[in-house]
């Protein structure tokens, strides 16, 4: 299951997925250059799964290079930083990003960084409402604490999951009511043999057409069809 983390520089896109997929945290920010990735592998409702986590540069100037590794996601975290109001206001231009490679995959909107509250630089009702209006679960997330990093990505994996469920019911389904044509041709009594009964002789099971005089000279004259 590949799964995006998209969002501004510096809201903590990388050190969430060291966190999650290494369990380690690292205060130095380091720029990612183009795109990153680690994987863990997790069990959920008895299923084995491997998450890739890529890791996607925030800035701009990589914005053509990145693009290209949406392709194929099943899920993204968008994820902006309580200390960074460009990040907060960029939220629904990252989320047009992901939906216009990925169409429509789960995605989460993530406010990292809820340990510097006291420092937030926008309210939380601010953040609730843009939650609202993106119509995305939202997680408030704290890194370094390690608070609500595992729910994220379980919730993403679960809706994954569910997905691919539902669309192996419904193959199933449309296989099942699929028949082949003329599937009852030649059963006794009935059925759609019943509809060549006139003009036709049953021999040994099988339905044989037969022809009478008149429409066998027809036949030596050749077919011809007119279309109106």
């Amino acid at each position: 299951m590949k799964v995006l983390i998209v969002g501004n520089g510096a809201v903590g896109k990388s050190s969430m997925i060291q966190r999650y997929c290494k369990g380690v945290y690292t205060s130095d920010y380091k720029k990612t250059i183009g795109v990153d990735f680690l994987e863990r592998k997790i069990t959920l409702e008895g299923e084995d799964m491997r998450l890739m986590i890529w890791d996607t540069a925030g800035q701009e100037e990589f914005a053509d290079m990145t693009r290209v590794y949406y392709q194929g996601a099943h899920a993204a975290v968008v994820a902006f930083s309580t200390t960074d109001l460009a990040s907060f206001k960029a939220v629904e231009r990252w989320i047009g990003k992901v939906r216009d490679q990925c169409d429509n995959i789960p995605m989460v909107l993530v406010q990292n960084k809820v340990d510097l509250i006291d420092q937030a630089v926008m309210t939380k009702e601010e953040a609730n409402g843009l939650a609202d209006k993106t119509g995305l679960r939202f997680y408030r997330t704290s890194v370094q604490e390690n608070y609500q990093i595992d729910e994220v990505f379980k919730y993403l994996a679960d809706c994954y999951l569910q997905r691919i469920r539902e669309e192996e019911k419904a193959a199933i389904a449309q296989k099942g009511s699929s028949k082949p044509k003329y599937a009852d041709t030649g059963a006794p009594g009935g059925g759609s043999a019943a509809n060549f009964q006139s003009g036709s002789k049953k021999s040994g099971g099988t339905v044989s057409l037969a022809t009478t005089p008149r429409e066998r000279t027809k036949a030596k004259k050749g077919f011809s069809c007119t279309i109106l």
